[in-house]
């Protein structure tokens, strides 16, 4: 007699290919849910091991469109970078792979849904803190934080030796033991030969982006629209692409031909862990460098301040896992607000690993040249900075005779 329908976030690795045999052989009936968020998978492959291994139903499903417009973008346009250096690649999917999964569960009537993430890192708490706000009766199973499991797998080897066992193919390997989490924002590669963070990474682990070395001398030079702090036209020479997806996938294809977007840093986990990651963001990195100089020509100085604060807040509630959230609902909002007057051009230099803007233009500028000009007054009576600079004085000189 089973012991109930189970919705597992299936990725044809090595994890989620070993759980979903595993809970087959606990009893549970599972449903095997595949989301194509842009990573380089073989999905007719995927399905057929997923078959093999005994799934009672298997979902494709291709949320790229999805990802691109309503979380990429969004991620974007809050200037979102957690601890100052990482654009949120693995973060900001989980999201939406958790949501369509309670929808799955929905229509398949699953009590259960359950994912491959470790009871160490981050994914759990964003996959399941995402579960629990979509549908608050949900019940989660995950592996790695069942004694039953725990008993039977200490670890990756035992899992390489459970799937030599049961004959399931992984491309994990004991030559190559580090994690790769891959979708159209960036690829991620740790733990393993990773975990010492005074180890550089050899070449070979980088996947997605050209080597400096091996990148083109000869630089591209881009022009990205945006309206409203979203990007909606690239232009490269004669070339023009439109569509949300297809400007990402763009963007991707020329930030990785010129190798930009790596990153190798320590950074805190929400669980109070540090953890090493090596990230590449080349499509991400463009974009984010592009409409963070659009800002400095359209957005008022005050209002960049609260924003900018604000964002920190937005990149730790994505990292934190609360992105269906009534304080994300809120900060979201007042994003939506601060790029009301985000529109123009940015002209960007792509070359050896940099994604330099070189020229912005807006109908909302609020710079003035011939009141920036020192050559004109323009309106801006330079003797009035005397008054100006005495009266933020007052205080530095109060503060210097009572302290010395």
């Amino acid at each position: 007699m089973s012991k109930g329908k189970i919705v597992l976030a299936y990725s044809g690795g090595l994890d989620t290919s070993v759980i979903l045999k595993w809970f087959i052989e606990e009893g549970y009936d599972v449903v095997a849910y595949i989301a194509d968020i842009g990573q380089e998978e073989d999905f007719d492959v995927a399905r057929a091991k997923a078959m093999k291994l005994g799934a009672s139903a298997i979902y494709v499903e291709d949320l790229k469109k999805e990802f691109v417009e309503d979380y990429i973008f969004p991620a974007v346009k809050s200037q979102a970078i957690y601890e100052g250096r990482y654009l949120l690649g693995t973060s900001v999917a989980r999201p939406l792979i958790s949501k369509r999964q309670i929808e799955i569960a929905q229509a398949e009537n699953a009590q259960f849904v359950s994912h491959g993430a470790t009871g160490k890192g981050n994914d759990q708490v964003r996959f399941e803190l995402s579960y629990y706000a979509l549908n608050p009766d949900i019940k989660v199973l995950a592996p790695w934080k069942m004694e039953e499991f725990l008993t039977r797998f200490e670890g990756r080897k035992d899992m390489l030796n459970y799937a030599d066992q049961h004959g399931i193919p992984v491309k994990a390997s004991r030559a190559m033991p580090y994690s790769e989490d891959d979708n159209l924002l960036h690829i991620s590669h740790e733990a393993g030969i990773l975990e010492d963070p005074n180890a550089p990474a050899e070449e070979n682990v980088y996947s997605r982006t050209a080597s400096i070395s091996n990148a083109p001398d000869e630089a591209d030079i881009l022009t990205i629209s945006f309206k409203e702090g979203i990007p909606v036209a690239v232009k490269n020479n004669d070339k023009t692409v439109t569509g949300s997806l297809e400007i990402f996938e763009y963007l991707n294809e020329l930030g990785t031909k010129h190798g930009i977007g790596r990153l190798d840093m320590v950074e805190n986990r929400f669980v109070g862990i540090k953890s090493r990651g090596v990230y590449e963001t080349p499509g991400g990195e463009i974009l984010y460098k592009a409409h963070r100089d659009l800002e400095g020509l359209t957005m008022d100085r005050e209002v960049m301040k609260i924003r900018d604060k604000l964002s920190l807040d937005v990149a730790h509630l994505i990292y934190n896992g609360f992105w269906f959230s009534p304080e994300f609902d809120l900060l979201m909002h007042t994003m939506d607000k601060a790029q009301e007057t985000t529109n123009g051009d940015v002209q960007i230099q792509l070359l050896k690993g940099m994604a330099y803007p070189l020229a912005r233009t807006s109908p909302n500028a609020l710079y003035d040249p011939i009141q920036s000009s020192m050559d004109e007054e323009g309106g801006y009576d330079q003797k009035d900075a005397d008054g100006f600079i005495k009266i933020n004085a007052v205080r530095l000189k109060n503060n210097k005779k009572v302290h010395g």
